[in-house]
């Protein structure tokens, strides 16, 4: 059953030193994004959205449901997914995929600003192109998982840059793996948050000018 929660804050000081509303607006206002030309590919949106609670930033994250077929089956993820046809364009895709996939509307949100586009790995040729917009949301309301959503949670920010949520994550999990850098969000085995959504969070705090340390294996 998809379920909704929300993590207990870590220690403020790393919130007061890292991010607050008005810093992220002026950061993202003025950032550029690096946007990869599509050419025909195929392509997928996802939407960081934030609100505040208790006058703290809050981030939402969401633990796929498992599902064959489906490369990142299981992750930890913003909402989003494929852009279909009918969809206008990457940041209408990732405002409907977020309501499909939690039933919060975007649009009584304000978009912040766009983050560098990421080429995820899924073994097409050639591969998808995944675009990042960042919202924030003062009243979100109700979160309303899908059956694509086996949980959502809100986040607050500085859990993501709290030192002692860092982990290492082998990939593929065998021995000679590679060890890949992860944020823990919630339960330690399974709200790991790693490959592309971890590099769009090192994107959002690079815009903010207060990027992560780097923790990528040499052979990235």
């Amino acid at each position: 059953m998809a379920r909704c929660g929300r993590l207990l804050p870590g220690p403020r000081r790393y919130l007061r030193r890292v991010i607050d509303l008005p810093r992220t607006r002026r950061a993202l206002e003025s950032y550029v994004p690096t946007l990869v030309p599509d050419a025909g590919r195929p392509l997928a949106a996802v939407a960081m959205v934030l609100t505040e609670r208790d006058g703290r930033p809050e981030v939402l994250l969401i633990e796929r449901a498992k599902r064959e077929g489906d490369p990142w089956s299981g992750h930890m993820a913003f909402p989003g997914g494929r852009v279909e046809r009918e969809d206008p364009g990457v940041r209408e895709a990732a405002e409907r995929e977020t309501f499909e996939e939690v039933g919060i509307a975007l649009d009584r949100a304000e978009l912040l600003g766009r983050l560098d586009d990421l080429e995820g790995l899924t073994g097409r040729t050639p591969p998808l192109v995944i675009s990042a917009f960042v919202y924030f949301h003062a009243a979100p309301g109700p979160i309303a998982p899908s059956p694509e959503v086996e949980q959502a949670l809100w986040v607050p920010l500085d859990a993501l840059v709290d030192p002692e949520r860092r982990v290492d994550l082998a990939y593929p999990a065998a021995a000679g793996s590679s060890l890949y850098p992860g944020i823990r969000v919630g339960h330690p085995e399974r709200h790991i948050v790693w490959g592309l959504t971890y590099r769009f969070v090192e994107i959002f705090f690079r815009a903010l000018e207060r990027p992560l340390p780097d923790r990528w294996p040499a052979s990235r």
